[in-house]
């Protein structure tokens, strides 16, 4: 249990996705701020001897406050982010340095369990609202069906011309597989450019029920600026969803497991992508109002959706929050494991606080750019513009 000590000026605190209870910084950072990180770390710091000074689940003025023992627990105005003060570098907090009930006296796997407990508690939570997603709604599984999928076609484009509709799939190219395939299409129509090209098409009728019609089509690639060939389409591998619906908790579970498999598969690889893409996925990064203009987005059009959209919010809050990088618990934990490295001996206090310090001024200059950014490519705020 947290050993009761004399009240505390709260003074460290963990951030979801920040320092870690390593710095006396005061503000969560609300784009990459969860409340049940909040939670995990005390529940983490609780069986550990460790001790806390605060609990607070979101940001700005107390709305309500209560304190046991030594530590105060609060409800605060704006409902963003929270975090769990720790009292390691408090001149007033009334214990000595050498506490070993310090944070930062405790031994390496105390401290890793606690920095790393907000990660932890991302994974569960994405879990838990997957699995809701199974027993409510059921789970949505893709099925790949033969050919190319076209789900959009710029008017005036070469697709256009040749009579190419959104809704087709492309069967067969010459030049190509049987089955074409994203990548081999794009190949092919890049290589082509004024030269015909014959694709085997396949359309759905006009009415529900009538029967499908088998087509051949000649489109003539445009002339990019690169000189490579374009059509003017958008392509996608030929997938047909339908819904599962598990029929017991073991179905569920092993429909949970697939699903958060997939989603955090999906989200390795957009980080990946991200970071070896970097100049041209920085546009796409995006901060807490276009979040939440997504996620209201996703809650109009279906609730399945909605479930993925938590779930892909909290991996990605995982993942992000495990990058080695100052103000990301990644970070703290690089530290951690750096002295474990050293043989245990620490590294300098003021070392450490510059290195955190910097992290979190780069963090918070990161988020207000997003926030600005954001709220300027609202489509209220550019019609008023």
């Amino acid at each position: 249990m947290i050993i009761s000590k004399p009240p505390l000026r709260p003074c460290f605190h963990s951030p979801s996705l920040a320092a870690g209870p390593l710095r006396r910084h005061r503000h969560p950072h609300p784009h990459l701020a969860n409340k049940p990180f909040s939670v995990a770390v005390a529940v983490a710091a609780s069986p550990s001897d460790l001790l806390a000074s605060v609990q607070s689940v979101a940001s700005a003025a107390s709305v309500l406050a209560f304190r046991l023992g030594a530590v105060e627990y609060a409800l605060r105005a704006i409902p963003l982010g929270g975090y769990v003060g720790f009292p390691d570098d408090d001149p007033e907090s009334g214990f000595a340095p050498d506490d070993p009930d310090l944070l930062r006296n405790r031994p390496v796997p105390d401290r890793l369990l606690v920095v790393s407990a907000g990660v932890i508690a991302n994974l569960i939570f994405a879990f838990l609202i997957i699995y809701a997603q199974a027993v409510t709604v059921g789970v949505p599984v893709q099925a790949l069906l033969s050919g190319v999928l076209v789900p959009d076609v710029v008017p005036g484009s070469a697709a256009a011309r040749s009579g190419l509709l959104a809704g087709d799939v492309i069967l067969a190219v010459p030049g190509a597989a049987p089955d074409p395939s994203v990548p081999a299409l794009v190949d092919l129509i890049k290589s082509s450019p004024n030269k015909k090209v014959l694709l085997k098409v396949s359309r759905a009728g006009p009415a529900a029920g009538d029967k499908q019609q088998f087509l051949d089509l000649t489109v003539v690639p445009d002339t990019s600026v690169d000189g490579t060939g374009r059509i003017g389409v958008q392509l996608s591998p030929n997938y047909r969803a339908t819904r599962v619906h598990p029929r017991n908790a073991s179905e569920a579970t092993v429909l949970a497991v697939r699903e958060f498999r997939a989603l955090g598969g999906a989200v390795l690889d957009g980080l990946r992508q991200t970071f070896l893409n970097f100049s041209q996925t920085a546009e796409k990064v995006s901060g807490p109002v276009a979040i939440i203009a997504v996620g209201a987005e996703v809650a109009r059009s279906s609730a399945d959706g909605l479930f993925q959209f938590a779930a892909i919010i909290n991996l990605n809050l995982a993942a992000i929050n495990l990058l080695p990088l100052p103000a990301l618990d990644g970070g703290t934990l690089a530290l951690i494991l750096l002295e474990a490295a050293r043989g245990g001996q620490k590294i300098p206090r003021e070392i450490e606080r510059r290195i955190m310090s910097s992290g979190i001024l780069l963090v918070l200059m990161v988020s207000m750019f997003l926030i600005v950014r954001d709220t300027l490519n609202l489509d209220f705020i550019k019609q008023n513009m």
